[in-house]
């Protein structure tokens, strides 16, 4: 286990470590939203059209370069405001728990979600968003609370579900303008990370984990 100086361990509820790698992963995750803002930004003020060209479209050769793409491109302001708030809170408590294990749980739910979205949507639709990746940090925080056994995991894994646990009727199919498939499985592939990259025990400690966030 990798230890801050003066600062504890950074998995622990209450040391300074674990505040300042909270505090870390918020800058962070606040950071990419205007890149995103940006990015849509660029794309309607000069009708680049990007979802066309960069968006999942399924079962077509052409569309699975959006599988990489779509989550950085959204339908316009709207959408992407409404995926802002849950993607910088749920993101905060991903990444907080170490930035190597953010970034491959992050490019494990992109696949899941973009793959499972490119093999069962429709072919006459352009998927893109945030929300795939949205589901997958649920999916992980609700899981992580169960398979790595800690109270601050237990206590993240209630707040979510509170706060964001009605959102699972997003993978149900009750609207066609909403990629269900996408948020069923992004939420697959945050189950999946959870799982995969959790912390394990160690015999120099109860866990092993490359831990600290790290960010310039």
């Amino acid at each position: 286990m990798t230890l801050l100086p003066g600062g504890g361990d950074p998995h622990r509820f209450g040391t300074e470590a674990f505040y300042a790698a909270l505090g870390r992963a918020f800058v962070a995750m606040c950071a990419v939203v205007p890149f995103l803002f940006l990015i849509e930004a660029v794309d309607q003020g000069l009708a680049f059209g990007f979802d066309p060209a960069a968006g999942i479209i399924p079962r077509r050769i052409e569309g699975l370069d959006g599988i990489f793409f779509s989550p950085f491109l959204h339908h316009g302001f709207d959408h992407l405001y409404s995926n802002s708030v849950p993607l910088i809170l749920l993101g905060t408590f991903v990444l907080a728990a170490g930035a190597r294990r953010f970034l491959w749980s992050t490019l494990v739910i992109v696949l899941v979600s973009g793959l499972g979205v490119w093999f069962t949507g429709s072919p006459n639709s352009v998927v893109v968003g945030a929300s795939g990746v949205i589901f997958g940090y649920l999916g992980i925080l609700l899981t992580r609370g169960i398979v790595e056994r800690s109270w601050w995991n237990f206590a993240v894994f209630l707040l979510v579900g509170l706060l964001y646990g009605w959102q699972l009727i997003g993978i149900l199919p009750i609207d066609e303008r909403i990629s269900w498939q996408g948020h069923l499985f992004g939420l697959l592939g945050g189950v999946v990370a959870a799982i995969v990259f959790r912390r394990r025990p160690d015999v120099g400690g109860p866990y092993h984990s490359e831990s600290t966030l790290t960010l310039p």
